[in-house]
C-alpha cells in the first residue's frame, strides 16, 4: 500500500515537472522543473528495484544534462531573445500532444501487462555486460562530444565578451 502511495506521488512529480518545463517562460526554471521530473523517474526506478538505472538516471540525466543546460544558458546571451518567446503553433502542438497521450493511454489500456513485466526483469548482470562491452565506445564518444561542445561555448562566449 505504501508503494502505491509513493508511486502516485512520484508520478505526480514527474508529470508536474514535465508540465512545468512546457509551461515555464524562463529557461532556468524550465531546467529546474526538468530536474524534478528526472529525479522522480529515478525514484520510480528505485520502486521497481532497478537501483542501477536509478543511479544512472541521477548521475547522467539529473546531473550532467541539467548542468550542461544551465551552463549553456548562462554562457549564451539568452536575454537578447526575450522578444521571441511566443509561438503561434502552440494550439497545434497541444492537439498533437493530446493525441499522442491518448494513443499511449490506449496502448497501455489494451496491452498485455503480464508478458511486459517478464521482459522488464532482465538480469542486471546481462545489462551491465552489454553496457560495458557493446555500448562502451558510443557512451564515451557522447561524453567527449558534450565536453567539446561545452568548451566551444566557453571559448566563443569569452571571445565575444572581450571584443
Amino acid at each position: 500500500m505504501i508503494e502505491l502511495i509513493v508511486l502516485i506521488v512520484l508520478g505526480g512529480l514527474c508529470v508536474g515537472g514535465g508540465l512545468g518545463v512546457v509551461a515555464s517562460r524562463n529557461v532556468a526554471y524550465a531546467t529546474i522543473f526538468l530536474l524534478v521530473s528526472l529525479l522522480a523517474v529515478a525514484g520510480i526506478y528505485v520502486l521497481l528495484l532497478s537501483e542501477f538505472l536509478a543511479l544512472v538516471q541521477v548521475l547522467i540525466y539529473g546531473g550532467a544534462v541539467t548542468i550542461v543546460l544551465l551552463f549553456a544558458l548562462m554562457l549564451t546571451r539568452a536575454h537578447e531573445l526575450e522578444g521571441r518567446q511566443d509561438n503561434p503553433q502552440k494550439p497545434i502542438a497541444a492537439c498533437v500532444a493530446f493525441l499522442v497521450f491518448g494513443a499511449i493511454a490506449f496502448a497501455v489500456y489494451v496491452g498485455d501487462h503480464a508478458s511486459a513485466s517478464d521482459r522488464v526483469r532482465a538480469p542486471l548482470k546481462t545489462l551491465g555486460t552489454e553496457l560495458f562491452s557493446s555500448w562502451l565506445i558510443p557512451f564515451e564518444v557522447a561524453g567527449l562530444i558534450l565536453l567539446i561542445v561545452l568548451l566551444g561555448v566557453v571559448i566563443i562566449t569569452h571571445r565575444e565578451e572581450s571584443q
